[in-house]
């Protein structure tokens, strides 16, 4: 029978495997249209965010059940290198550097696409940003940012509580370093039970941010925002082995 962790790790890699799939027929689709082939549709591309966004919504309810089992686990997990858990925010990324990546796409496409752009060579990708979905996103980053803070303040608290009453009391009268009791398995149970509930919270406003952000671009440069992100999640990974593997980490 496997064992917690042995679940949540192959929640992780199928994760992964989908991300990995999802990257390919979206790379498919911009090299079709690329090569002279069909231009790719509004319909099309919005058919491929669609199928990106419902695949985060099942990883993350998911997930939601996972944390009932081992919610310490999703916080330090063992299947991600140590790259990506120093990165790590409630056991993922932050809903803002969604926005912070749309910001430096714009700003390279415009810089390596300027001639093409004015000659109207360049079909709908992030150089051609408008400046009314500029702001939308700027909005959306001050309202990401506001929430961000709320769930780190109620994390800080949950950890902080760890040195309070009854735990600090408990440790106090212990004659053995270690000791177990009722009172502590509860304690700590009801500590579980609530990062759960922050990891759920910060969940949803990961995928809120994404549909949001979404929806703010236009279909095309949706599948180029999500081609960047995935390639950008699946090379941390990667790149994070590669550097266990040269401090000696396996």
């Amino acid at each position: 029978m496997a064992s917690d962790d042995q679940i949540l790790q192959r929640c992780f890699h199928e994760w992964m495997a989908i991300q990995e799939q999802e990257l390919n027929q979206l790379l498919q689709a911009l090299n079709q249209s690329g090569n002279g082939g069909d231009d790719l549709t509004e319909t099309t591309c919005a058919q491929l965010t669609e199928k990106s966004i419902n695949s985060f919504q099942e990883y993350i309810d998911k997930r939601a059940q996972l944390s009932r089992l081992d919610i310490s686990g999703l916080f330090s997990p063992s299947w991600n290198t140590a790259l990506e858990k120093s990165l790590l925010w409630i056991a993922g990324c932050r809903p803002s550097i969604y926005i912070r990546l749309t910001y430096a796409l714009c700003g390279s496409q415009v810089e390596f696409q300027l001639s093409e752009i004015i000659q109207g060579l360049v079909r709908g990708n992030l150089g051609q940003i408008s400046a009314a979905q500029l702001r939308m996103i700027n909005d959306l980053h001050m309202k990401t940012i506001k929430e961000e803070e709320k769930l780190s303040n109620k994390l800080a608290g949950l950890q902080e509580n760890i040195a309070d009453q009854p735990i600090a009391i408990v440790v106090k009268r212990m004659s053995r370093v270690g000791e177990t009791s009722g009172e502590v398995d509860h304690t700590l149970d009801e500590h579980e039970s609530s990062m759960a509930n922050i990891l759920q919270e910060a969940d949803k406003l990961r995928l809120s941010t994404l549909k949001e952000l979404l929806s703010i671009l236009t279909p095309l440069q949706g599948v180029d925002f999500l081609v960047a992100s995935k390639k950008l999640h699946l090379c941390m990974h990667e790149w994070g082995k590669t550097r266990d593997n040269r401090h000696g980490r396996t």
